[in-house]
Order: C-alpha cells, then sequence, then structure tokens
C-alpha cells in the first residue's frame, strides 16, 4: 500500500471543511490579490494579529494596481507592528511588478510567481493552491511538524529542504487536493501544535506514528538542531524601536528622539544603520530621520 492511500487524506478534509477557523481570506470570492496577502502578512506573525489588518488593507488597496500606488512610508505605517518591515518594500516592489509585467493580475504558474520580488517558494505555492486550486504541495512549519509527526514518528520536523515538497507531494488527494493541503496546515496550526499538541482533539490521532509510539521525546541531538530566534535584546528589538518612533512622528526626528528607545549606543546605532540600509529609514541633509518617501 502506498503512503498516499494509507494516509488518511479524506478525514484531514472532511475535518477542515467542518472545523477551520473563519479567517477573512479563507470566505469565498477572495481574490489572488488577497491570498497573496494574508500569506505574506502571516509569515512568522500570529493570524489573530494578521485578521484585522489584513482587511483594513484589502478595503484600502483591494487589487495590485491600488498597493502599487502607494508611497513606502504609507505603507510602512500601515504595516505597523507586524514584523520584518522590509517585507513590505518587497511586497510594494512585487505590486509594482504584477502591474507592469502581468497586467495588474496576479499570475498563477508557480514560476511565474517565483519571478516575482519577494515571492518564495511557500507563499508561489500557496497562492497557486489557495487562489487558483492547482494541487501542488503547500509546505510550511505546521505541514513540516505534522508530516515529521504522523508520518516519521519524530517530535521535531527536519529543517526544510527540497526534499520535502516531493514527500507531502506524495500525499496529495486526487479529489479536492487543495482543500487538504489548507487542512494539513490548520492541523498544525491548531491541534498538532509545537508545544502542548492536542493529541485528544485530533481527527487523525489513531494514524499518527508519534503518537502510536508513546509520543517520544526530542533526542539531544535533535534539540541542538533546533533554531530558537530570541528577540529580546537584539538588534531586530531595537530596530522595532526605532521604526515604531519614525511611524509615530509627522515630520523628520532628531538623533537624540532615536537615542532615547535603548541605552546600548553601539548596538541603536548598528540597528539604525541597518534600517538605513535596508531601504526603510533615509536621513535628510539635516541630518534628520524619517520613513521613505516623504
Amino acid at each position: 500500500m502506498t503512503l498516499q492511500n494509507s494516509f488518511p487524506s479524506l478525514t484531514i478534509t472532511e475535518w477542515f471543511e467542518s472545523d477551520a477557523r473563519p479567517l477573512p481570506w479563507r470566505a469565498d470570492g477572495t481574490s489572488a490579490w488577497g491570498v497573496l496577502l494574508s500569506e505574506v502578512m502571516s509569515q512568522q506573525t500570529p493570524v489573530a494579529r494578521v485578521a484585522p489588518i489584513w482587511e483594513e488593507w484589502m478595503e484600502r488597496w483591494p487589487d495590485p494596481q491600488a498597493f502599487a500606488e502607494a508611497g513606502p512610508d504609507e505603507v510602512i505605517r500601515a504595516w505597523g507592528t507586524l514584523g520584518y518591515p522590509r517585507r513590505v518594500l518587497r511586497l510594494l516592489e512585487c505590486a509594482q511588478a504584477i502591474v507592469d509585467k502581468h497586467d495588474g493580475v496576479v499570475p498563477r504558474d508557480v514560476d511565474a510567481l517565483l519571478a516575482l520580488p519577494g515571492i518564495g517558494d511557500y507563499t508561489a505555492r500557496a497562492v497557486a493552491c489557495f487562489a487558483y486550486g492547482q494541487n501542488v504541495p503547500v509546505v510550511d512549519t505546521n505541514v513540516r511538524r505534522v508530516y515529521a509527526r504522523m508520518v516519521d514518528g519524530r517530535p521535531i520536523a527536519p529543517p526544510a529542504s527540497k526534499r520535502e515538497l516531493v514527500q507531502v507531494g506524495a500525499l496529495l488527494p486526487k479529489h479536492k487536493g487543495p482543500t487538504f493541503s489548507a487542512g494539513l496546515m490548520e492541523l498544525g496550526a491548531v491541534i498538532c501544535t509545537a508545544t502542548g499538541p492536542r493529541c485528544e482533539h485530533c481527527p487523525v490521532a489513531d494514524s499518527c506514528r508519534w503518537l502510536i509510539e508513546g509520543r517520544p521525546e526530542p533526542t539531544a541531538d535533535e534539540l541542538r538542531k533546533k533554531k530558537v530566534q530570541k528577540f529580546v535584546g537584539t538588534d531586530r528589538q531595537v530596530r522595532g524601536k526605532i521604526m515604531k518612533v519614525l511611524r509615530e512622528a509627522e515630520s523628520p526626528v532628531a538623533q537624540s528622539e532615536i537615542d532615547v528607545v535603548w541605552p546600548d549606543a553601539a548596538q541603536r546605532s548598528r540597528a539604525l544603520y541597518s534600517l538605513l540600509d535596508d531601504g526603510l529609514a533615509e536621513q535628510d541633509e539635516r541630518g534628520l530621520f524619517h520613513l521613505p518617501g516623504k
């Protein structure tokens, strides 16, 4: 029996159809632009934070053309604290490329999506799958974890690799493949979580190798390989504090207004100039700092 035949794809699909969270971008009629926007916003950001901002953006910029006409300072302010603000500048470049090269229509082909600025393998496949119904494997951290536990019996998923597209692709059913893919992601997001998995509520618990084998703990080697991204005290935190000052300022700010956000002068300077290098901040001839495009 092949893995595809033995894997409980239908159960996951049916569970998703009955229990999926009512996220706004899952509503009927959501455009490919809406799907693309939700995927970019949701990277390393909880969907609870993303949902209200996504709705505001879809009302303000309902298509790539509208977004492409926005200024960089405008979109950075609208991005707020979603995290990794470089993404929003890349998203602006992406919208402009969609307008220039695809007549304002988000392309449906994975390769064409990959050619857009800021669009990686996951996002390209997610848009092709969830916006256009293409039965292509979509692998994020949630899918990677579900596969590791159910198929391999491992508590922690291995690092991302190209091989995983083949592995997950082998699970795709011919019928309702995109719904199954969404269900696999949802299962990892709400049931098969990284910490405190709710195995008692899992619709496919009887098919999970990790659960059947008694939920073995990760090995010391697996724990060493697992990278835990810290935030407090990092340059990322300092960058965020500086960006908050620039977003909330009505006019360019002096160095003194930035100096008060962090006590370590060397780290503060490093964070500030990395923002300048990334195009997220600019300095004028007076030495004042502001968002780009003002």
